[in-house]
């Protein structure tokens, strides 16, 4: 009888195959790796230079981040992921060292390890041992009413946690919201680079969208461009924080189709809205073109004046912009500085019937997620309204510029600017080639 060969390879050791067998094969697996790596870099520099110091800014002592199986915290892909059987506790402790201790229990995987970020791996049953042995006075748990991203522990998550821990720890449970938001919205220069490279294919992809290599004028529709969008990203193994990509038509009454099934016609304006995802950063830009009709040669005088008006808002709120004060004071002088400069402020999709330009800006964070956790210039992040906004910082430079045109008898047509930039100490700076002109489709 002829016996089946028994393997006895544990997941670890199939890890160890896969990674080497994809790394001894010429050009198999070589981006994966390349990206894992350099993951893996974003995640050791956080670790050594802003952990401690958003730590201790929020006088927290210990930060647990649990994890499920089947239901990870929003910040497991950024530690490193590994394999959670039933609960996973990655917790990071401020011993008094200038190094905070990073450890990892219930959680496993050849890869986790591999980061070379964790000082200790243990089991899922040492987390009371452990937290007792250091007696941490404020304990920072993923919980916060405002902020999604800073929310990650169920209830039930919190109720074992107090079970196995005790009264005594559970009275020392604070929400890690500011924690969270500063941790992951300040950046290295290795987070910035990969951040850099999920802009360039966000632009890239999205020029291509609004062109003719995509677009037919009178054939093509608007969800089709949004499928070709998608495609692309399935086909770079990008994500994105957004659902359909917004391919929308504006007209004189604003918006009239948002990735349907309407055709693209000659002399329609569209809008092009969305984001990428790539190594635990994410983008969200925006950008602009006009179909030609039959005869034109060029963009009408009208709506590139519009346009022009609202790269002038972009110059006024870029120059504003500054650290060490918070996103509301910076919200604050952004509008001073656009009055000044003649343009009127007004609630959104609210113009006034006059022939100024009107403005409303929405500067959010990103990066960590398309609307990310970190300081928000933006009347729809109040809470992230009142952080101060800090060097590496990423933001969305976002705003909304209505400029009358007479093809609509004086009604104003919405310029949407957004690209993403990171904050240093100079003030804002591009990561990214952003939006300089009405893109043209022939």
């Amino acid at each position: 009888m002829t016996r089946k060969p028994k393997f006895l390879f544990n997941r670890n050791t199939q890890l160890v195959l896969v990674l080497t067998l994809l790394l001894a094969s010429p050009g198999y697996g070589q981006e994966s790796y390349r990206r894992w790596r350099n993951s893996s870099q974003v995640l050791r520099d956080k670790f050594d230079l802003i952990l401690p110091q958003v730590m201790r800014e929020n006088n927290i002592d210990m930060w647990i981040v649990m994890c499920r199986e089947g239901n990870f915290d929003p910040l497991y892909r950024m530690l490193g992921e590994g394999y959670v059987g039933h609960n996973g506790y990655y917790i990071f402790t401020d011993t008094g060292s200038p190094r905070i201790e990073r450890a990892v229990l219930g959680i496993d995987g050849y890869l986790l390890e591999q980061t070379k970020a964790y000082d200790y791996f243990g089991s899922e049953s040492e987390l009371k041992d452990f937290v007792l042995k250091r007696d941490p006075k404020r304990i920072g748990l993923n919980m916060s009413k405002d902020i999604g991203g800073a929310d990650g522990l169920s209830y039930t998550g919190r109720m074992e946690l107090a079970e196995i821990l005790g009264k005594k720890y559970e009275a020392r449970f604070v929400p890690a919201e500011k924690l969270y938001a500063d941790f992951r919205s300040r950046n290295t220069a290795s987070g910035l680079a990969a951040f850099a490279e999920a802009g360039d294919y966000s632009y890239r992809i999205a020029e291509r969208a609004l062109s003719n290599e995509v677009i037919k004028p009178g054939v093509s529709t608007l969800e089709e461009v949004a499928w070709w969008m998608k495609e692309e990203l399935h086909r770079n193994n990008l994500e994105s924080s957004f659902g359909m990509p917004s391919i929308y038509v504006t007209g004189p009454e604003g918006i009239v189709a948002t990735s349907t099934d309407r055709i693209i016609q000659r002399g329609d304006i569209l809008m092009l809205d969305w984001g990428v995802g790539l190594m635990n950063y994410y983008t969200d830009m925006k950008r602009m073109a006009y179909v030609l009709k039959e005869g034109e040669k060029e963009v009408p005088a009208s709506i590139q004046h519009a346009f022009d008006q609202a790269v002038k808002v972009r110059d006024v709120v870029v120059q504003t912009i500054k650290p060490g004060v918070t996103a509301q004071l910076n919200e604050d002088n952004v509008y001073k500085a656009l009055a000044a400069a003649g343009f009127s402020k007004i609630p959104f999709n609210k113009p006034n019937s006059d022939g100024k330009t009107d403005v409303i800006i929405g500067c959010h964070a990103v990066g960590d997620w398309g609307h990310g956790t970190g300081p928000s210039i933006a009347f729809f992040n109040p809470v992230q309204l009142t952080y101060v906004v800090k060097p590496t910082n990423l933001l969305s430079i976002e705003l909304f510029a209505y400029t009358p045109i007479p093809e609509w008898g004086g009604k104003k047509l919405r310029i949407p600017l957004e690209d993403d930039a990171v904050v240093t100490e100079r003030g804002v700076e591009w990561v990214y080639p952003v939006n300089q002109r009405v893109l043209v489709i022939k």
